[in-house]
C-alpha cells in the first residue's frame, strides 16, 4: 500500500537529502525544470541536470548527464520533470543506483513505478514540487 506523506513529512525528508538528479532539466530559464534546478541549488542541494538532448550544454554552469548511470557520485534523490512514460525507465535505474527518494513533478502518477520502487525500499512522492514543499 503506497502512503501519501503531508507536507510536513516531505520537509523532513528532504532535510536528509544532500545530492539530486534532476532528469529532464533544461537550459531554458523559462521552464519549470531549470526554475526548481536553480532553487534547489540555493537550498544548498548538490544538483546533477540530467538529460540526453541537453549533454552539450551546461545547465546553470553544471555539466549535464545523459543518463542517471553517468553520475558517479551518490545520488539521494531522483526529481523527474519527465512524462509517465518514462518513469519506469528512471525508476529502474533509480533502483540500480540505490538512491532513497524518487519524486515525480506536479501532475506525473505512477502507481506501479511508486510500487516497484516502494518495494525495494525507496520513497516515491507523486505530484508533487519539492521547491513548493520547501516554500510552503
Amino acid at each position: 500500500m503506497l502512503v501519501k506523506l503531508d507536507t510536513n513529512a516531505l520537509r523532513s525528508i528532504l532535510k536528509n537529502i544532500h545530492s539530486i538528479a534532476l532528469i529532464g532539466a533544461s537550459s531554458n530559464p523559462e521552464r519549470d525544470s531549470y526554475k526548481v534546478m536553480k532553487y534547489l541549488n540555493e537550498k544548498g542541494y548538490k544538483v546533477y541536470p540530467v538529460n540526453p538532448n541537453e549533454v552539450h550544454n551546461k545547465i546553470q554552469g553544471k555539466k549535464c548527464f545523459s543518463n542517471l548511470k553517468e553520475i558517479e557520485q551518490k545520488i539521494d534523490m531522483v526529481d523527474i520533470f519527465r512524462s509517465k512514460e518514462f518513469v519506469m525507465d528512471i525508476t529502474q535505474d533509480a533502483i540500480e543506483v540505490g538512491v532513497d527518494l524518487i519524486w515525480t513533478q506536479e501532475g506525473i502518477f505512477d502507481e506501479k513505478a511508486a510500487q516497484i520502487a516502494t518495494n525495494a525500499g525507496i520513497i516515491f512522492v507523486m505530484d508533487r514540487c519539492p521547491k513548493k514543499v520547501l516554500e510552503n
